[in-house]
């Protein structure tokens, strides 16, 4: 198709008059046509007004009708074919196989909540029949479900525009539950966002569903943001983004005169502990392990590694002396944007002029515009719990190595983090007394704990969590990614002594819908 640089609303492609935005390309620094003119307050009403209309309709649709909408996003998105990847790649720097990868798994979870939907545990169905004869009070008929909270804003991420952007999981889980989804396109990627957002189009077209299902909004800076958080038809927030931008978005739904969740997912260091046993048998593992994780995609992952916690000692002088000449062999990648390149250097400035951190090892160096280049520090664990500058996260590839000089130091330093996406220990069974030590903290400070691997990959399936205590996420209690992500848009509604006529199916005495409910404290088959 055409990139013809308009919004969606609803149905209808609409020229924006506000604020113009141009797509960068990282790698030449070049701007791409067309220009997107960006939405006012006016597109934000129309777009919230069939939103809230559609909404009745669209959240009783059957789940077998809402999965085969998902399934239809999923396949009208396979059919942008090369356009799509090529205008990813060129708006993000981001290689062909990355977005080749992003594009795949953009689709897979849509096809995952299209599973949910048909499985139907995601309605949670609780019903405690009627006891009449019961004493000294008899009991009515009470019957439980989930509902869709209403219409959803969702914020594209900069560095997935697709996996993370207008049809991502945010958008996906969303839409399964039964809610009607405006996007706010991020800036980076708006050609992008066109192309996918038409095929969420067509397939609301193809599948009857009310064009109020979804809209598309451009803008630069807060204002159009601010008006969809702000608007009261909107129910619930989806974001993936820096802490200030999150916290922005929280302040707003709060000032709100009916106040509304926002699930942010905003800013993580992804520890790393490094065990004794394990650090000392696989040194050079350990090295190159971390190294490839924390360069991966110019460490522009939202669970980078950003941190590296091990007892000093000959063994971990190995790993940085082995990590070290990695990476001044690293070369440099393209960073997403200009302005996250100009964040990544202002974050390595101030790191290397704090005296409480030391310069290990720095990437090869480039001319070419946009370009990461990896660095690596290291403080001593007196110091980073004595300077709070030392928890900032730096987005991109840099990492600092926490020296501890016993257990107690690894303990104060674990419970002096922020929450996290995620903590990972590398440990062999001689560690396990000390990981045990540990866990009840590390539990408390992140939403995925792992052994053994490395935090970059997020795989998408039901057990996953991608969300944790503040300041990962906003609301410590969900995920964004796997299944249970459509727990965020969904409300529990019981109906008392309700007529069998006026129930749900979900709820009726003879269980049309087949459901495994939880019926008098019992399972049914």
């Amino acid at each position: 198709m055409t990139l013809t640089g308009q919004l969606l609303i609803g149905s209808r492609a609409v020229t924006g008059n506000g604020e113009i935005i141009r797509a960068i390309n990282p790698a030449t620094n070049t701007p791409l046509v067309p220009n997107y003119p960006g939405g006012d307050a006016s597109h934000v009403d129309q777009a919230c007004a069939l939103a809230a209309a559609a909404f009745d309709t669209y959240r009783e649709t059957t789940a077998a009708e809402r999965a085969a909408f998902l399934e239809c996003i999923a396949e009208q998105i396979d059919a942008l074919g090369d356009q799509l990847i090529e205008r990813a790649v060129a708006e993000s720097g981001l290689p062909h196989a990355r977005i080749q990868g992003e594009r795949g798994r953009t689709c897979q979870q849509l096809r995952l909540f299209a599973s949910v939907l048909r499985h139907g545990e995601w309605l949670d169905v609780r019903i405690d029949t009627a006891l009449p004869q019961r004493q000294p009070m008899p009991r009515s008929d009470l019957r439980q479900r989930q509902v869709a909270l209403g219409p959803v804003v969702v914020f594209g991420a900069s560095n997935f525009p697709l996996a993370f952007s207008v049809a991502g999981g945010d958008t996906a889980s969303a839409l399964a539950a039964g809610c009607p989804v405006i996007v706010k396109a991020h800036s980076a990627h708006p050609g992008t966002s066109e192309l996918v957002g038409h095929a969420i189009a067509r397939a609301v077209q193809q599948c009857g569903l009310p064009e109020g299902v979804f809209s598309l909004l451009f803008g630069s800076g807060r204002e159009v943001g601010t008006a969809l958080v702000s608007d009261p038809r909107i129910k619930a927030v989806g974001f993936t983004g820096s802490r200030s931008a999150g916290l922005a978005l929280c302040k707003t739904a709060q000032a709100r005169r009916e106040p509304i969740p926002v699930y942010a997912e905003m800013s993580s260091i992804n520890p790393v502990l490094l065990f004794p046993a394990a650090l000392k048998k696989r040194t050079d593992t350990l090295a190159n392990g971390f190294v490839a994780s924390l360069t991966q995609g110019a460490g522009q992952f939202c669970t980078n590694p950003g941190l590296v916690i091990a007892l000093q000692g000959p063994d971990l002088e190995r790993f940085i002396g082995s990590a070290s000449e990695l990476i001044q062999r690293s070369t440099t990648q393209t960073m997403l944007t200009p302005g996250i390149f100009h964040a990544y250097q202002q974050g390595i400035a101030q790191l290397s002029a704090n005296p409480r951190a030391n310069l290990l090892a720095a990437g090869l160096s480039s001319d070419a515009p946009n370009q990461c280049q990896p660095h690596l520090f290291s403080t001593s664990a007196e110091n980073f719990l004595e300077d709070e500058t030392l928890l900032d996260e730096v987005f991109g590839s840099a990492s600092l190595v926490v020296q501890c000089r016993n257990d107690e130091e690894v303990r104060q330093v674990c419970e002096h983090l922020e929450g996290q996406l995620t903590a990972t220990l590398h440990l062999d069974d001689e560690d396990l007394p000390l990981a045990q030590a540990l866990l009840a903290t590390l539990e408390r400070k992140a939403g995925r704990l792992l052994a053994n691997g490395w935090p970059t990959g997020v795989e998408v399936c039901d057990a996953m969590v991608h969300g944790g205590p503040f300041p990962a996420t906003s609301d410590v209690r969900s995920t964004s990614v796997g299944s249970a992500a459509i727990q965020r848009f969904l409300r529990p509604v019981c109906y008392q002594d309700l007529p069998e006529a006026l129930l749900p199916g979900a709820l009726k005495p003879n269980n049309p819908l087949q459901l495994r409910r939880l019926c008098n404290g019992q399972r049914e088959a």
